[in-house]
Formats: C-alpha cells, sequence, structure tokens
C-alpha cells in the first residue's frame, strides 16, 4: 500500500524565493528560447529580427515549455508545494475565463471605438487571414500562460507569503513591467501603463489565489489587441486583421509602442481594476458575513439542544 506523500514547510522565506529563480530563470528560460531560434534556423543574436507568424509562435512555445521546467523545479525542490497550487484548481473555472474573456475584449474594443472616432487611429484596411488568426490565437496564449505563471503564481504567491497583499501587488506589478523594459519604443509612460497591467492582473489572485481568470485576460487583451484591432503589442508588431495608422504618435494612441503606450489604456484599467475590486471585496465580504451567520446559527442550534 502507497502512503500518502508529506512535505515539510520550506525553510526558506518567500520574499527571497522570486529572487532565487530570477537568474536560474533568465538562463534556462534564455537557453529555451535560443533552442527555438536554432531549430528554425534563426540567429538567436538577433532577436528583434521580424518574423512570421509561425517563427513567433515557436519562439513563444520554447520559452513556455522554459519558463514551465524552472517554475515546476523550484515549486517541488524550493517551495516544497505542488505546482497545482500555484493557481490551476478547476474550481470556478468556467466563471473566470469568461469574465477574463470578456473584459480584456471589451476593454480594448472601447479603447480602438474611441481612438477611432476621435481620429487618433485610422482603419486602413483589413486583412482576413485565417491561417494568422489562428497562429495570434495560439501566441498570445502561450504568452499569457507564461507570463502569468511566472508573475502571479510564482511571484505574487509567494511575496504574499512574507507580506500584505498590497506590497507583494505593487512589486510584482513593478517586476512585470520592468521585464518588458528591452521591448522596443519602451518609455517611462509604457512603464507605469505595463505596472498598471500587472495590477489589474493580479488583482484577482489576491482574492481567488487562482490563475484562470488573470490567464484568460491577459490572453484576450493581447490577441484583440494584436491580431484583431492592429495594436502593437507591448512594442511589438504581429499579423492583425484590422491594419491601421496614426497621422501621429503620441500618449493618446500610444505611439509604436502601441495601445499600452496610451493615456486611454491607464484609464481603463483603472476602471476594470475599481470594478474588479467591488466586485471581490463586495464577494468576500459577503462570504465573512455568511460564515459569521452560519457560526451564530449553529450556536444558537447547540444552545437549544443544550437547554432541552
Amino acid at each position: 500500500m502507497m502512503q500518502n506523500q508529506t512535505t515539510s514547510p520550506s525553510s526558506v522565506k518567500g520574499w527571497e524565493r522570486p529572487l532565487l529563480i530570477l537568474i536560474p530563470y533568465l538562463i534556462i528560460a534564455g537557453i529555451f528560447q535560443m533552442l527555438g531560434f536554432v531549430v528554425q534556423g534563426l540567429d538567436p543574436k538577433n532577436f528583434q529580427l521580424p518574423k512570421t507568424p509561425l517563427e513567433e509562435l515557436i519562439v513563444s512555445l520554447f520559452t513556455l515549455l522554459g519558463t514551465i521546467v524552472v517554475v515546476y523545479l523550484f515549486r517541488r525542490s524550493v517551495d516544497n508545494e505542488s505546482f497545482r497550487s500555484l493557481g490551476f484548481d478547476s474550481k470556478g473555472i468556467l466563471k473566470e475565463l469568461i469574465i477574463g474573456l470578456s473584459m480584456g475584449a471589451i476593454l480594448i474594443a472601447i479603447g480602438f471605438v474611441i481612438l477611432f472616432m476621435k481620429d487618433e487611429i485610422q482603419w486602413s484596411s483589413t486583412n482576413a487571414n485565417t491561417n494568422n488568426i489562428l497562429l495570434g490565437f495560439l501566441l498570445f496564449l502561450s504568452v499569457a500562460f507564461c507570463e502569468e505563471l511566472l508573475f502571479r503564481g510564482y511571484i505574487l504567491n509567494n511575496l504574499m507569503k512574507s507580506m500584505p497583499g498590497v506590497f507583494a501587488l505593487i512589486i510584482c506589478s513593478v517586476s512585470f513591467s520592468l521585464l518588458h523594459g528591452f521591448n522596443p519604443d519602451y518609455t517611462w509612460f509604457s512603464f507605469w501603463n505595463l505596472t498598471m497591467a500587472g495590477l489589474l492582473l493580479g488583482l484577482p489572485y489576491i482574492f481567488t489565489k487562482s490563475l484562470w481568470l488573470p490567464i484568460a485576460l491577459h490572453f484576450s487583451w493581447n490577441f484583440c489587441q494584436g491580431t484583431i484591432f492592429g495594436f502593437s503589442v507591448s512594442g511589438n508588431t504581429t499579423y492583425s486583421l484590422i491594419e491601421q495608422s496614426r497621422l501621429t504618435d503620441n500618449l493618446w494612441n500610444g505611439g509604436k509602442f502601441g495601445f499600452e503606450g496610451s493615456v486611454l489604456s491607464i484609464v481603463l484599467q483603472l476602471i476594470a481594476f475599481m470594478g474588479l475590486w467591488w466586485y471581490y471585496h463586495g464577494k468576500s465580504k459577503g462570504s465573512i458575513t455568511k460564515g459569521v451567520l452560519e457560526t451564530a446559527k449553529k450556536e444558537e442550534v447547540s444552545k437549544v439542544s443544550f437547554e432541552r
């Protein structure tokens, strides 16, 4: 008969674990990323060279694989916890996926319509290519899973073990923004924009410890932003169904960095952040109230039974 394996608490503090994983992640994920270039006959030294949608996807999948390997090893050997406990519980998955997918699509659609109506962007043409749309779908799904696994699943998860959630969320979000610092046309305004994105993606995790909503929101935001509406995604250009242009680059349309370099992006993300906070905060208060009432009811029943 097999005995249940038990794991002893890790001797490494929560805030130390993101620091320990940093160098191994950069090395191992970097090696996997280079392999993605090599297997396709691409020069890994010219990382910024334009790639086809298929080439972008393959490099992204190799990076995802490297991320899974590093996070899994650290989760098991350093944290002494299961990989699933990072946020892959199936409870409530459908609801969280629907909320995340809907929110990302709605936010980007609103942003596109406003900028188009204000003549900040122009709808140049439509280029329908089913194959490239599918490749874009898989690419941004891979990117969302990779970045959420590392930042919300591992970094935020562990920081929350050592400090209040608000501080953990801020540190994680700033780190998330700085990761994109080497992207083309990254500016100080892009920094704040992506920090806000990190706050928006991390807030649901603070309340639920689940990665499904952050992954869905991250994917939907990027996919609609790049593959559908034709914005650059964090400075990177990809195939898009709608091809757009700009008369000038400014803080309203985001310029070359894309929608994530715009004032409108921060405003919409802030509204979404407040909406999620209101939703989860009210839900958590309701759960507490429900728990208190149930406890009181049980005590009352016990009291009556005792008196009898």
